[in-house]
């Protein structure tokens, strides 16, 4: 039997069957191992790490503990909590606006990778060119949000790094967009997502691309790049205090385990605070050399569980409703036995966003598309409710085919 517990639980004999941070460096070789000494535990307090699943029927066990099903019916009826939410009227349907969102993504991926190759040469960024990308991607998602959000799911392994960037961007507008915050402060948090990695540049591609656990050698190199992206942001002449901040302090985390400063709570500023959480969302749910990536409504629940200690409460709970319990791109099984991708968040309740339903489960075969307002009855173009997310691995299915059917 598997069951959660708290790692102040944990004791020598118990089996590690998940460290459960998926986003997070640790010292351990494997995820699934035995605990034959304290140290070990150590090592997992020490690295940050508040909750592991443990594996009752291969080790000790903790008689109180609730079982991952237990813990994960706990988790989704607060997510459900946090569903009845106003969302921003669109002003373009999806399909008018999905063409020009494929392109404008295109294009910042571009510059994106311009930007790293020239920082690589010594060269200070033309913040021109970034401001005129951030400029096409607010008005992309003041268009319609779900054109780019959905895309966000859609990255190349090769090109991770430049996708991740864009991404960052379209998800920290998007959230400074739904939290009403000014043009200026959104736009100036929009240039810090897209250049906030830019301190990649130096580090080596064998480490970056690296398919294997990097070593702590490794390790340390990559965690100089918020410092290094710093350093070669401030020779951009006309670059701001925000995108600076975000730059610097992306990686830091409520309870004082990120880097490079060790910031905790309130010693981290609020975007950057926001940032922290784009930025984890998004890299836990791209496939990259080392790991896949979760389903994005999974990755949401990982994120809710993990802000009581890294990430702020409120914050995590505010980008969730931004995004969606279930995010535009999303595949879904729904009552009627039928598998639909989420398309659009519905204005009130995130549990009943418009789909585009494409597969029956029951005959295991595709269907003809088509679209259901789930917030609608049946005869009015709905009739049918959301069960759970799934994996398109588990359907072999790729929703992102089905997100323009009208």
């Amino acid at each position: 039997m598997l069951k959660k517990v708290g790692s102040s639980q944990l004791r020598v004999g118990m089996f590690i069957h998940d460290l459960d941070c998926g986003w997070m460096e640790h010292p351990f070789v494997r995820n699934r191992f035995v605990i034959t000494d304290e140290d070990e535990i150590r090592k997992i307090v020490t690295a940050g790490i508040r909750s592991v699943t443990i594996d009752c029927a291969r080790g000790l066990d903790v008689a109180d503990a609730p079982t991952i099903a237990e813990a994960a019916a706990a988790t989704e009826a607060e997510v459900a909590a946090l569903a009845v939410t106003p969302v921003t009227p669109l002003r373009v349907s999806l399909a008018e606006e999905f063409d020009r969102a494929v392109s404008i993504r295109r294009q910042a991926a571009g510059l994106v990778k311009t930007v790293m190759q020239d920082a690589r040469l010594g060269k200070a960024v033309e913040l021109d060119k970034v401001s005129h990308v951030v400029e096409n991607i607010t008005a992309s998602i003041l268009r319609n949000a779900s054109a780019l959000l959905g895309l966000s799911v859609i990255k190349n392994k090769d090109d991770y790094t430049f996708l991740h960037s864009v991404s960052v961007c379209t998800l920290l507008v998007a959230f400074c967009r739904s939290r009403q915050l000014d043009a200026e402060t959104t736009y100036q948090a929009g240039i810090g997502g897209l250049l906030h990695d830019t301190g990649k540049a130096l580090v080596p591609d064998a480490i970056l691309n690296k398919p294997g656990r990097l070593t702590e050698e490794e390790f340390d190199i990559v965690r100089r790049h918020p410092k290094d992206g710093y350093d070669i942001l401030r020779r951009s002449e006309g670059i701001g205090a925000i995108p600076l901040d975000i730059t610097l302090h992306h990686h830091e985390r409520r309870d004082g385990t990120g880097y490079p400063d060790r910031q905790a709570e309130h010693d981290i500023s609020e975007l950057a605070q926001m940032a922290a959480i784009v930025d984890v969302y998004d890299a836990i749910t791209a496939d990259r050399c080392y790991h896949k990536g979760m389903p994005a409504a999974e990755a949401l629940r990982k994120m809710y569980e993990w802000s009581k200690f890294h990430f702020n409460p409120a914050l995590t709970q505010e980008f969730m409703r931004c995004v969606g319990i279930y995010p535009v791109g999303t595949l879904v099984l729904l009552e009627s036995g039928r598998l639909a991708v989420v398309v659009e968040p519905h204005e009130t309740s995130l549990l009943t966003p418009k789909v585009n339903v494409f597969y029956s489960t029951k005959s295991q075969t595709y269907i003809k598309p088509e679209t259901v307002d789930l917030a609608r009855g049946v005869g009015f173009g709905g009739g049918d409710k959301i069960v759970r997310y799934e994996s398109p691995e588990k359907w072999q299915v790729d929703p992102q085919r089905f997100m323009q059917v009208a």
